[in-house]
């Protein structure tokens, strides 16, 4: 009788996992006291992480091409879909509890939520490679009270890897409200600095007052 190998289901979906958090590692780095490097995976350590240096990339509305299809789940109930957002600014900041630029820009990303979410702009943040128990710990910590996405080992925001993709955590997008990726910030942020970015792209097209 010939041998043959059974693939057991929770064996394959460990390897569909594994093969969406390589492809985050690719997409994602992790914020580093070092911006700008690149950390190396020794034998017995942890992946190493990369930190953005705070560019930030504009793009003029006629250069500006489709946000992708994005959407999960919120913490503490509901979804979120970016398609539904139609017709608002959204600004979307990926974030972890264990990222201390996340920690240091998390007040200002606040204050700038509460001074234009009257003028459609709306905020969603993505909690990546992160516990519920800590994302919340940390939106607690820093007075956050847009809604985020969980998104544990940080492979929805792969649909953003053929637009401005958020290659390091902290990293902000802006989408515009035609839904067209409009800015990306990698790396932290001011609160001035994000709202000379969202300002002009909120003042296209807004509603008349």
């Amino acid at each position: 009788m010939q041998a043959r190998s059974v693939r057991r289901p929770g064996a394959a979906r460990r390897a569909a996992r594994w093969g969406a958090a390589v492809l985050v590692v690719a997409v994602l780095g992790g914020c580093s006291a070092d911006d700008g490097q690149v950390g190396r995976l020794e034998a017995g350590e942890e992946a190493g992480y990369v930190s953005g240096s705070g560019t930030v990339t504009t793009v003029a509305p006629a250069e500006r091409e489709p946000a992708p299809a994005f959407s999960g789940p919120l913490l503490g109930g509901g979804s979120f879909d970016l398609a539904e957002a139609r017709g608002d600014v959204v600004v979307i900041n990926v974030w972890g509890s264990w990222c201390p630029p996340c920690r240091a820009e998390a007040r200002d990303l606040q204050a700038v939520y509460e001074d234009l979410r009257d003028r459609g702009v709306r905020f969603v943040g993505v909690n990546v490679k992160d516990t519920e128990q800590g994302a919340r710990a940390f939106l607690a910590e820093f007075g956050v009270t847009y809604p985020t996405v969980y998104d544990e080992i940080g492979e929805r925001m792969l649909a953003f890897r053929d637009t401005l993709p958020p290659a390091a955590v902290p990293s902000t997008l802006v989408v515009d409200r035609q839904g067209r990726m409009a800015a990306r910030v990698l790396g932290q942020i001011s609160e001035r600095s994000l709202a000379d970015i969202v300002e002009p792209i909120a003042a296209e097209g807004a509603p008349a007052a």
